[in-house]
């Protein structure tokens, strides 16, 4: 509905964005859960609808959200028929957290803390030592691992309980920061083809009484930035780790239990000025900032000093139609980030944290050239973005 002239426009507020389910029903919830019920101590099951098995296996497809498998049952037959089984056969979905993006989601499964605790609240964040902007999916600049995320991984604890434990995944990710922080502990398998990965993750589940397996595809993710998902590209992608997943499901050992799930779903963006606002071209947006983080449907804006309030203030007016604009503090009253915010995680935040209501992207077309011109978008709390599934089998 178009509002008259007169009227003034319809603003967004931070509190009715729709929160991930922290505690309850989020990726940080799953390993926890999983590992309570194989008697790791310290644990709890969180997620109160999964049933505990001795073996589990995590199987991550990046970019697969809930809302593209409801939508493509043609291409994806097998992950399609499990929708029923999604949370312990609620047959509903779980969440990612916020920002719904990879470091952040990879983050949160691995160490079973919210993006507040573990402090990879973004793509791109401001390191508050160093005032530079930090890509927590590249580890640019190189920054200290132990600094920047201090606690122990659920992989690391189960394997210290006696849980045979293992990453299988492509040998590029063994020695990555992100896999280190996130992912670390037990073994990790690097195996370069998709049959591999499921091969070997099915052999590793039977290897231990009590085993915890996490395997890992990543092109759904690719073919999706690059063409969208509404290409043929990212469609055979998706028929190909359709047949992976049946693959690991058929090859399960006995008291087994797979979980297929994501980091994100995506949307893809029209390349038209309403859709794609070009922050570097767009004076009002840029006034008194300093450093433009995040992504395009989740930003982090960090200001010049002393230009915080005036800086919101413009992001509101200019983009609270399209976008939940909230202040570093409203965002994390609202619960984006989770229930708590450690110390040293809460400088990261931005000054302003946007998150995009509708199909609508903030660009940066000279500081972020390739990030600018994907077609498929992610990031935001809208439903595509932040749910994901949790499809099960059991042996």
């Amino acid at each position: 509905m178009v509002q008259p002239a007169w009227q003034d426009p319809v603003l967004l507020a931070p509190e009715t964005a729709p929160v991930p389910e922290y505690g309850t029903g989020s990726l940080a919830d799953l390993l926890p859960t999983l590992v309570a019920g194989q008697g790791v101590p310290g644990f709890e099951a969180r997620i109160p609808e999964l049933a505990p098995a001795d073996r589990n296996c995590v199987f991550l497809i990046d970019g697969l959200g809930w809302e593209q498998i409801k939508a493509h049952p043609d291409e994806a037959p097998f992950l399609h028929s499990l929708l029923p089984t999604s949370r312990g056969g609620t047959g509903r979905p779980v969440t990612s957290g916020f920002p719904s993006t990879t470091a952040t989601s990879l983050a949160s499964v691995g160490t079973g803390l919210t993006p507040g605790e573990h402090g990879l609240p973004g793509y791109t964040v401001r390191n508050p030592d160093t005032d530079a902007l930090m890509n927590q999916l590249r580890w640019k600049p190189w920054t200290s691992l132990e600094a920047w995320q201090p606690y122990p991984t659920v992989f690391e604890l189960a394997d210290a309980a006696g849980v045979r434990t293992a990453q299988v995944s492509a040998p590029d990710f063994e020695q990555t920061p992100l896999t280190k922080v996130a992912l670390s502990g037990g073994s990790f398998l690097g195996r370069l083809t998709g049959e591999d990965r499921m091969d070997l993750a099915a052999e590793r589940l039977a290897a231990g009484d009590r085993s915890l397996v996490y395997t890992y595809y990543s092109e759904v993710d690719g073919q999706g930035h690059r063409f969208g998902v509404d290409s043929d590209a990212w469609r055979g992608q998706l028929m190909y780790v359709d047949g992976l997943a049946r693959r690991l499901a058929e090859q399960l050992p006995p008291r087994s239990a797979l979980y297929i799930t994501a980091d994100h779903g995506m949307i893809d963006i029209p390349f038209d000025e309403q859709s794609r606002i070009d922050f570097d071209e767009d004076w009002e947006l840029s006034a008194g900032v300093a450093l433009l983080g995040g992504e395009g449907r989740a930003r982090h804006v960090y200001a010049v000093p002393g230009a915080q309030a005036d800086v919101l203030t413009v992001w509101r007016e200019v983009l609270g139609e399209q976008f939940w604009v909230a202040g570093r503090d409203e965002a994390i009253a609202a619960g984006w980030f989770g229930p708590h915010i450690d110390e040293r995680v809460y400088g990261r935040i931005g000054d302003v944290v946007a998150a995009a209501h509708d199909d609508v992207v903030i660009t940066a077309s000279v500081k972020e050239p390739n990030e600018s011109a994907m077609v498929g978008m992610h990031g935001s709390l809208t439903p595509v973005e932040q749910l994901v599934p949790l499809l099960e089998v059991r042996s």
